[in-house]
């Protein structure tokens, strides 16, 4: 048996006829006689019985339709809670991200959704959480989050749209980090042959900068050395300020914040972009507080690239 039976045998019992239940609820009449039929079955009881030209309902059918009334406002209240659910602004959404994106927009969210409140003091409740891992393990933290800020490069395996929603927000690209007073930091762009034969700072592998790096290497025809292996940005970008290596920062997320002693430069003859995405299931897609959140990223990813493109003007 199922909800529509139960609402079936409900209003025949209010109803008194078949063709006045078919009528309320815009079906055929052989319809209900159908599902009718199919829920006698199911029950193992009669359900309905002949009397005059009417069909009434039976002991066992009365009380089916008694707890079938419950059951279909159960529904009816279920219904009414997922709707209020998805159309809260003041929900609360958990958003994870990669580390250099998290450092440069998680503060930011924070001060852009306590700045946009609804008039009532409204707005989403935010659970923020770093998850630095490699490309093909992003899709999985859409289970624990309900937004997943990921990136991927543009040459790899596209994300899983039979099973996710994805939101782009931006192609990011790297540069060279390259220490004040180094030759290349001279030059207003770089070449893989310029820079493969320098010792580096790198990702381990499987992300992004080590991708980046293998590709220079295969395009110089010579495999850079690595002398250090560090994921985090800052971190990276500190070593190269101590002097001695070259590093690949992505130009949006990582050079908020650059040291002193490190300026970047664009690199030519090779793809470096990555695009940054947001991942989340379509049921979570839905949501109100969860839409918030997203077009909030998406402006703040917009203002960065704004300022790095600022910041390359004024150089």
């Amino acid at each position: 048996m199922d909800v529509r039976q139960l609402q079936i045998l409900r209003e025949l019992g209010e109803l008194g006829s078949v063709k006045a239940v078919a009528e309320e609820l815009l079906v055929t009449p052989s319809a209900v006689s159908q599902q009718l039929a199919l829920l006698t079955r199911s029950a193992g009881v009669p359900l309905t019985r002949k009397e005059g030209r009417n069909l009434v309902l039976t002991d066992a059918g009365k009380v089916l339709a008694e707890a079938g009334g419950a059951v279909v406002r159960a529904m009816a209240d279920a219904r009414a809670a997922i709707g209020a659910y998805h159309e809260d602004p003041a929900g609360t959404v958990s958003v994870s991200a990669f580390h250099s994106a998290g450092q440069a927009l998680f503060g930011r969210l924070i001060a852009r959704l306590a700045a946009g409140k609804d008039d009532d003091g409204t707005a989403p409740r935010l659970r923020l959480a770093d998850e630095d891992v490699p490309q093909h393990s992003f899709p999985a933290l859409t289970a624990r989050y309900d937004l997943v800020l990921a990136h991927r490069m543009a040459h790899s395996e596209a994300w899983p749209t039979d099973r996710l929603v994805v939101v782009p927000l931006v192609r990011e690209p790297f540069d060279v980090a390259v220490p004040v007073g180094h030759p290349l930091g001279e030059r207003t762009s770089l070449t893989p042959e310029e820079v493969a034969r320098e010792a580096w700072v790198s990702s381990r592998p499987g992300y992004s900068p080590a991708d980046v790096l293998a590709a220079i290497g295969a395009v110089a025809s010579h495999a850079p050395e690595v002398a250090h292996r560090i994921n985090d940005y800052s971190t990276v970008a500190a070593v190269v300020a101590g002097g001695g290596v070259l590093g690949l920062l992505p130009r949006y997320t990582a050079a908020i914040g650059l040291p002193p002693g490190v300026v970047l430069r664009p690199l030519e003859g090779i793809a470096t972009r990555r695009s940054i995405d947001l991942l989340v299931r379509p049921e979570n897609a839905r949501r109100r507080s969860v839409q918030i959140v997203a077009e909030a990223l998406r402006a703040l990813i917009d203002e960065l690239v704004e300022a790095a493109e600022n910041r390359g003007h004024d150089r």
